[in-house]
Parts: structure tokens; sequence; C-alpha cells
């Protein structure tokens, strides 16, 4: 009896355990070749429930929650499968053959996207501000935003990437420097870096708190690639002329052993601006050992070498006599072009994770992750000598056709111009538009008896070099706590040691350089006290150098909850930052505040968010999500003037973000749409910029000279954000598809920030004042810069069963601002510098003139894109071929402000001249482009 009590015990809990579960059975396979395939990842999505199909394309799915849920099919080079299934607790429900299709067809670069050039006032900032983030999504403003908006600077909702979470297998990849990704870190990498998940907003992310644009993971597991080989050779006149890149995945094999191998050339002798040279390699290794069932070990590395020259923002004065693709950093040498601009980027990556399958219900995904590298951006520097950019003011034909006499006590003095030697001038810069290498050479050597010999370098090639060290390990788990709650924490460790400093190139045949800055004497004209009167060469550090020593410690918790009408979830965050600087020179402006470490500034910071969805019917939902988080300021603004000294910014604190947006999602086989509003709202952000201004101080009050080099600080700017956004793609027939985005929006400074001024020179005099406060900017309602605010595109696709297709889109983008200069919106810009009095000729309407914000024209961009692929011999062949911009127009992208006229009269004499010389400078977008893709599946 006890023997049978026993077995119907047992039998019992296996029934009873049967009965709190749904088995889900299918079979995947190709939908060209019908062949089954093999480790494609089968999950219910916000669950950790996830399979991978076997040798023979079958999985076998349990799930213990109840009511309607989401399946998503996903493999690499596949478009992925979303289903909706219905739990019955105790039922096996089959799924049948379920069929994926090539995403072949549909590649188009990663590089025209996120390697333009459109950090538009910081040369030297390591991230780009692209449009990179959530390029992969299918929704249709998504795909429009990236790949027929990006060319014109779009962002979506006006954000910037610092506030999009970039993520490989789990680890931030956002820079603590600057906050955002590294973009030239990927490039090259396209074919490994297909496996992805989103989240859009403020939406729930199984890995991160996430920022207020969305998180992207990208997961580089060696087991999830499909096995095969790939080739992709392709050609463009962008960023790149000629781009090659081999991939191979091995599979898991009956060791449990899986690889992914990939490497890839991408070439330009010249860009689509003149002389902007492109050089890349790209090497990618993925390794995994299945230790067990529970455990695994999974390898990554890669290695992105890349070098850009860059192109120049220009007047337009420059622009009417040379054209939109000219550029002024390069010049001829040795009958070759050479840029003095280039960004070269070398930070090799290297990841362990180690994923641990608790039980059917939890997961426990832990990584470390190890970062060296540098980036360096170069430049020309130079003592004693004259400027060598081409377009200089003093070379220009404005700078003389511009004068104005002296000022007449009080008063303006008259409008003089030299339209002689203006002519002149404009003959001449045409004829010598470029940089001169011959002449910086002959400058740089003295004559001896039998020709010349190197002697002191009046001109060199210099680099701003950064180069990181960043350590980092976190831990991330995911469990169904019951069928219809779920969890998902985790915490992340970083730390950063970079090393900042000036790097000489090239002494451009000279022998020797001077560590030393001319424009001062004695002490304070060293970089380093500590070993004067340097002669510096190639190979040599001068000029600065320091440490940035950072380190955050990240910890977040969400719960989510799935019921049959709703779903919603809560999420909470914590972090602590703290970030120092180490001066390794004593500069001899700044004796006592230069060398060593600086106080340390401590920042802790918490978010909130929480988000509802109510599902109207199977077709139809509603969801909604916000968010309330402070953010610590980046380390690049928290130091005034870090190259110099250790000084940290008066009233920097963290910044308070709220957003919140709305959405009405419809899906049906034949619609599917997206109505989304949203409100953002960031307060407290700072921000620290350099320039050369004139008539900036106040004579009479004693502040001397009245044009100085200075740095300029905003605290307290607030930044609003609101708008709307449409997704909308109907299947007019199998074969005819259109699709409509459209983004409005409002994006403006909501406050005055307050502006402080940081005078070097001063503190060569004994007793005098630094840094002085010009009170606030009146820039609250002033537009948000950097961005096209509205957006529109139609477009038109045809899919041939035949496997070719072609498509259009029409694109309209407008409401695209100057970035407006903020010492020109304070009080002090109406006092003149030499009597400290208001001018006289000031009047508030001719302010309002010269101070109203430039808007850029509308920009009208037509696409046409198409492609066809093939099977031979069970092998893929597959072309894809694009335009943009088929009409050729010239636009501009961006644009700002040049902060030199720095008071009323300055600037009014400069602007009623009619031919400016300190105009706004401008960037400018591709012309007529091409692109040509072609694949090859082995």
């Amino acid at each position: 009896m006890v023997k049978k009590y026993i077995v119907f015990f047992i039998l019992g809990s296996f029934s009873f355990a049967f009965a709190q579960e749904t088995i889900f059975r299918g079979v995947v396979i190709d939908s060209k070749t019908q062949n089954p395939l093999e480790n494609v990842v089968v999950s219910i999505q916000n669950s950790s429930i996830t399979k991978l199909t076997s040798k023979s394309g079958k999985f076998e799915l349990h799930s213990s929650i109840e009511g309607e849920q989401l399946l998503l099919i996903h493999n690499q080079n596949c478009k992925d499968l979303l289903l909706k299934i219905h739990s019955n607790f105790g039922q096996i429900i089959y799924l049948g053959v379920l069929q994926l299709e090539d995403i072949y067809s549909d590649e188009v670069p990663a590089a025209l996207i996120t390697l333009l050039d459109s950090d538009l006032s910081d040369d030297n900032s390591s991230s780009e501000m692209t449009s990179g983030l959530l390029q992969s999504s299918k929704d249709a403003f998504m795909q429009a935003s990236a790949f027929n908006w990006s060319q014109a600077r779009f962002r979506i909702r006006g954000l910037d990437s610092e506030n999009g979470i970039m993520m490989l297998n789990g680890m931030t990849m956002n820079k603590i420097y600057d906050g955002r990704p590294q973009w030239n870190n990927w490039g090259g990498l396209n074919n490994v870096l297909r496996n992805q998940d989103f989240s859009i907003g403020t939406a729930a992310s199984n890995y991160t708190f996430g920022g207020i644009l969305g998180t992207q993971q990208i997961f580089t597991r060696a087991s999830l690639y499909r096995k095969g080989a790939q080739f992709t050779f392709s050609g463009s006149n962008t960023t790149f002329s000629l781009r090659a890149i081999g991939t191979y995945a091995s599979g898991m094999n009956a060791s449990g052993w899986a690889y992914v191998v990939s490497a890839g050339k991408r070439w330009a002798g010249e860009g689509y601006f003149e002389g902007t040279n492109f050089d890349a390699d790209s090497f990618f290794m993925s390794v995994e050992k299945k230790l067990n069932n529970k455990h695994s070990l999974n390898f990554t590395g890669f290695y992105t070498p890349n070098s850009r020259g860059k192109n120049s923002p220009n007047t337009a004065e420059v622009t009417s006599l040379k054209g939109e693709t000219y550029n002024s950093y390069w010049g001829f040498q040795n009958e070759k072009k050479r840029n003095a601009r280039v960004k070269k980027v070398e930070e090799p990556l290297f990841m362990l994770n180690h994923y641990f399958k608790i039980d059917e219900k939890t997961n426990l995904n832990s990584s470390l992750m190890y970062q060296f590298g540098k980036v360096g951006n170069s430049n020309i520097d130079y003592q004693n000598a004259d400027s060598p950019d081409p377009v200089y003011y003093r070379k220009m034909p404005s700078y003389f056709s511009s004068l104005y006499a002296k000022d007449k006590g009080e008063f303006s003095g008259e409008f003089t111009p030299d339209y002689e030697n203006a002519e002149k001038s404009k003959t001449i810069f045409l004829a010598n538009s470029q940089i001169d290498w011959n002449a910086m050479y002959f400058a740089n050597q003295k004559p001896r008896q039998n020709g010349y010999e190197p002697a002191q370098s009046h001109y060199i090639l210099y680099e701003d070099r950064t180069d990181d060290k960043s350590f980092a390990l976190n831990s991330n788990l995911n469990t169904q706590i019951t069928p219809n709650i779920s969890f998902d924490g985790g915490v992340t460790y970083r730390n950063l040691k970079s090393h900042n400093f000036q790097y000489l190139l090239d002494l451009l045949g000279g022998k020797y350089f001077e560590d030393i800055d001319p424009f001062y004497k004695g002490d304070f004209s060293q970089s380093d006290l500590q070993s004067p009167n340097r002669q510096v060469k190639e190979g040599d550090v001068f000029g600065y150098n320091y440490n940035f020593l950072a380190n955050t410690i990240d910890a977040f918790t969400q719960f989510k909850f799935s019921y049959k009408k709703t779903d919603f979830y809560l999420a909470q965050s914590y972090s602590v930052s703290n970030y120092q600087r180490e001066g390794l020179y004593q500069n001899g402006i700044y004796a006592t505040t230069s060398l060593g470490k600086s106080e340390k500034v401590n920042f802790e910071n918490f978010g909130f968010k929480g988000g509802f969805t109510y599902k109207i019917s199977g077709k139809q939902w509603l969801f909604f999500n916000g968010a309330h988080l402070t953010r610590a300021p980046s380390l690049r603004n928290t130091f005034s003037n870090s190259r110099l000294n250790n000084n940290i910014v008066n009233g920097i604190e963290s910044e308070n973000i709220s957003s919140a947006e709305a959405n009405y999602v419809y899906s049906s086989p034949k619609l599917k749409m997206r109505l989304t509003a949203y409100y953002t709202l960031i307060k407290n952000t700072s921000k620290t910029s350099f320039f050369y201004a004139e008539g900036i101080f106040d004579n009479g009050a004693g502040y001397d000279a009245t044009d100085a080099f200075v740095s300029q600080t905003l605290t307290h700017l607030d930044k609003k954000n609101t708008g709307a956004e449409l997704s909308f793609e109907y299947q007019i027939s199998s074969t005819l598809k259109t699709t409509l985005s459209t983004a409005y929006g409002n994006y403006v400074y909501s406050s005055n920030p307050n502006v402080s001024i940081t005078n070097d020179a001063n503190a060569t005099k004994n007793g005098a004042q630094t840094t002085f406060d010009f009170g606030s900017a009146y820039l609250k309602n002033y537009k948000q810069s950097g961005t096209p605010q509205s957006a529109f595109s139609v477009g038109l696709e045809y899919r041939d069963p035949k496997f070719w297709w072609i498509g259009t889109n029409i694109n309209y983008l407008t409401d695209n601002y100057i970035d407006v200069s903020p010492i020109s919106r304070t009080s002090q810009f109406y006092i003149n510098p030499a009597n400290g009095f208001p001018f006289p000729e000031a009047t508030s309407e001719r302010g309002n003139e010269l101070l109203k914000q430039e808007k850029f024209d509308p920009i009208t961009l037509l696409n046409i894109n198409g492609g066809k692929s093939w099977r031979v011999h069970k092998k893929y062949i597959g072309l894809f071929a694009s335009v943009n911009n088929v009409l050729n127009s010239m636009y501009k992208t961006g644009g700002f402000e040049q902060a030199r006229n720095a008071n009323f009269r300055a600037l009014n004499q400069d602007v009623s001249s009619g031919t400016p010389s300190f105009g706004p400078k401008y960037y400018y977008g591709y012309g007529r482009t091409y692109f040509l893709n072609l694949t090859l599946g082995l």
C-alpha cells in the first residue's frame, strides 16, 4: 500500500505541475530553402522563457504564464517573427511550421548613419552625436528616422544620444566622459551586430533602467549566430568608397563549442567633402563554451581602428566663393591631399560573459569588460608666425569690406570699407584656398651654406589625445516569480582612468618645438614648471597633461505584471559617481591649482519609472510610460578648464529629468500604426566652451584688456522637448506597401542659464580676478539646435514574388535652427567696454534683429532603393542599391554663431557692413549619393 501511495503521489505531482503550464511546440524553417533552422531563439516576450531550436528546427517551450502572450522567433540574418499565442494550462499547443524570411535584401550600411561628423562645436569630443540608436527597429517611423532623415541629422524627439543606453551583452557602453556611445568602436561590424533587442523611450528593458530615448541591447553570444559564411562588398560616395566584410559562424558543435569571426576593411581616398580621407579596419571574435545545461562562458573581443579626415564648417562668405563641399582643413603635399584635422580611434574591447540558467524561470548573466586605447584629434599649432588657416579672417575679403573707423568718444566710428583690398584679397584667396604645407616646412628651416637645415619649428602638427583604460563588471538577474509577475535587476561597476595630453606628431621639417605659451612671459608661459623651457620633438607629450579618474556604481530593479487586459511595470534605479582630475603638469598660469589631484566630486542619483498597457483588443493597445530621474553631469562638463587646472564648475549639480509618453498602437496583417505624444524636461544641465572674444570685458571697471581668449560655462540650463510621432504602414496588396511617418516637435530652452567667464590671462596678475559672473543668458524660448524639429516621409515599396524589390520615399524636414551664442544674450552684451555704460545706439528693436535666431530653409529629399536576391546551389546572393537625395538638393544640417563679436557695437557693425567677417559657420549635408551592396551567403 505504501508503494502505491508513493506512485500516486509522484504521478499526482507531475499532473499538478503539468496543469500549471502550457507546452508550445513548433518547427522553424527557412522560407526560401524550406530547410530547418538550428539555434533560432524562441522566447516569450517580457519573460525569461527562452529556447533554441534543434538541428531539425524543432522547439518545445514550457510557459507558466497564463493568458495571451507574444512569442518572438529571432535569428540572425532573418526577419523577426512575432506571434500572439494563448496559454491554457495543461494543454500542448502545436504551432505548426514557422517560416523565417531573409533580411539581406534590406541591408543598409550603418556607416551611412553612424559616421556623420555631427559634433558641431567640439572637435575633441570622443563620441559622435548620431541617430545610430534604434536604427534596426522595424517600426516605420524608426526606419524613416534612421535611414531617410539621418542624412539631415534628425534626432528622435530632439534628444542627444547620451539619453539613450547602448549595451553589449548586458554591459552599458556609454562613455563616462560625455555620456554618449563611441560609435566608431562599432564601425565595420555590421554582420555580427544584428542580434539586438530594443526598448523605445522609457519603456521597460530587461537589462537596465535605461534612458529616456531608449535602450539598445546587442548580443554577441556565439551560439546565437546562424551557421555559415557571409561576404559583403560595398561601394559608396559618402564617408567611404569601398567596403569588404567577411564573417563565419561555426554553430554549436557536439563538444559544446561555438565561435564567430569577422574581419572588414573600409577605405576612401576622399569622401563626399573635399580632403576627407577615410581608412578603417575591423576585427571581431566571439567564442562560447557550453559547460553544461546550466552554465555557458562566452568571450567577445573586437578591434576597429579607424582614421577619418574632418570637414570644416564654413561661413556664408566662404561657401559663396568655394561651394558647399569646400573644406579648409587640407592642402597639397607632394601632390597628395593632406588633411590637418584627422580623427583616429583605436580602442579594442574584451568581454567575458557567464550565462547561468538557474532554472526554467531564472537566468543570471554576469559580465567582465576591459577596454583600452586612444582617441586622437590632430591640428596645427604655431608660434611667432602667421596663421596657416586659409580662411583666417584677415585673409578674407570681408575683413576689408567690413572696416569701421575708431570710435568717436562713446559713439561708433564711420563705416570705411576698403573694396580695393577686398577684391585683391578675394583673388589671393581663390588662388590659395587650401593649407600651404610647403610654406610651413620652409618656415621651419634656416639657411646654410649649401641650402637649408632644420631649425626651431614655428609650425607643428599635434594631436589632442585621450588614452582611456576602462574596467567594468556587472550582473543581471531575470526571473519569472509567478505566472503574472517577473523581476529584472542588475548592478554595474565601472572604473575609468583617462589620460589626456597633447602629442607632437610632426615637426614639419623642423628640429624642435618650444613647450611654452608665447602669449605669456616668464614662468607664466611654461606648460610645466617642473620642466621649464623644454624643447620637444616628435613623440613627446607637451602643452597639457592630466588624468581623469572616475568610478560609477549603478543598480536597478524592475517588476513587471502581465494580465489578460492590462500590463504594467515599476522600475527603480540608484547610482553613485565620483570624479577627480589629476594634474601631471604644473602649469605656469595656475601654479598652485594645476599639479596633483583635485577634490573628489561626488554625485548620488536615483530614478523611478513606470508604464501601463491596456489591451483594447487583439489588434489595439494603449500604453503609457513615465519617468523621473536625476543624472550626474558628464565628466567633461564637471571641470571648468581641465587642461590647465583642477577647478570644478561652480554650482555643478546633478541633472533633473522628467519624461512621459502616451501611445496608441493598431496592428493587423494589413495595417500597422503607432501614434505617440511625448513630453521631456531636462533641468540643471551645464556646458563649457572656449573662444576668443572681442570687447568682452569692461575697461572702465578695471578689467584691463577688453579682448581675451576665455572659457564660458553655462549652468542651470533647462531644456523642454514636446511633440508627437506617427508611424503608419499599410499593405495595399501582397506585393505593394506604403508607409507614412511624421514627427512634430517643439524643442526649446526653458530657462535663462547663468553664464560665467574665465579669463586665464588675469591669473598672471597678482590678485586679479579670473572668473566673472555675467549673470543670466536670456535663452528661454530659444529653439534647441542641431536637428530638424519636424519631419515627414511618404514611401512606397514593391516586393515581387521572384525576390526583387524597389522602393522610393520623399521626405520633408523643417524647423532646424542655428546654435546661438549665450554670451550675446547677457546684459553685458549691451555694455560699452570702454566706459562701462550702455551703447547709445543699442535700441531694443535693433537688439532683437541682431539676436533673432536663424531658421534654416526646409529640406526636401527624394530617395530610391531596390534589391534582388538569388539562391544558387543553396547559396545566397543578395544585391542592394540606393540613391539618396536624387534631386541633389544642397542644404544646411547645422551651424553655430561665432562668439567673437561679444558686444552690441562689434556685432552691429559686422552685420551692418553686409559682409560680416565673423558670421555664423554652417555644416552642409550630402548632395546626391549612392550605395551599392553585394552579399554572398555560403
